[in-house]
């Protein structure tokens, strides 16, 4: 399975303790260079991801159609895109809207963090989902609390 993923899934969940659900889901998560730039600007992070086997760097080569996104797009979602078309990639992993709309016109299969979150419970790797993202909004990642309610009590979490 390939696995690209954008800065912000990574970050939100070493930022709350959750890091490790990517890799019990996916085994290997790929980043580009851009990316993991933009992971190793908290110097916590940067620590912890060089001792990390399971996330791989790759190194996209359209450069066309990266200079193309980044009109619209950073360079970490820019060469994400791209190299996930490269690899044909079973699933990105970006939560910016703008990103995910550009992705989704391109035919990229996308999920976002809530997504991975679904998943890691659906897997048993977590108990509830809520907890987690109580904790990644204290910490300032922003969700859609309409979706949210919706997915926790799809999940029976919230009545």
């Amino acid at each position: 399975m390939i696995i690209i993923s954008d800065t912000s899934a990574i970050t939100n969940l070493f930022q709350v303790g959750y890091l490790e659900i990517l890799r019990d889901l996916y085994g290997e998560i790929t980043v580009t260079p851009g990316v993991r730039r933009e992971l190793y600007r908290i110097e916590e992070q940067q620590n912890i991801l060089k001792d990390t086997d399971w996330i791989k760097t790759a190194y996209p080569k359209n450069d066309i159609l990266i200079n193309e996104l980044l009109e619209s797009l950073d360079l970490g979602e820019s060469e994400s895109i791209a190299l996930a078309i490269e690899l044909d990639a079973d699933y990105l992993i970006v939560d910016e809207f703008e990103g995910r709309k550009i992705a989704d016109k391109l035919g990229i299969k996308i999920i976002g963090l809530l997504g991975v979150l679904i998943l890691a419970k659906k897997q048993g790797l977590i108990i509830q989902i809520k907890p987690v993202v109580d904790k990644l909004l204290k910490a300032g990642f922003r969700l859609n609390k309409k979706l949210v309610n919706k997915v926790l009590i799809a999940l029976g979490e919230v009545k």
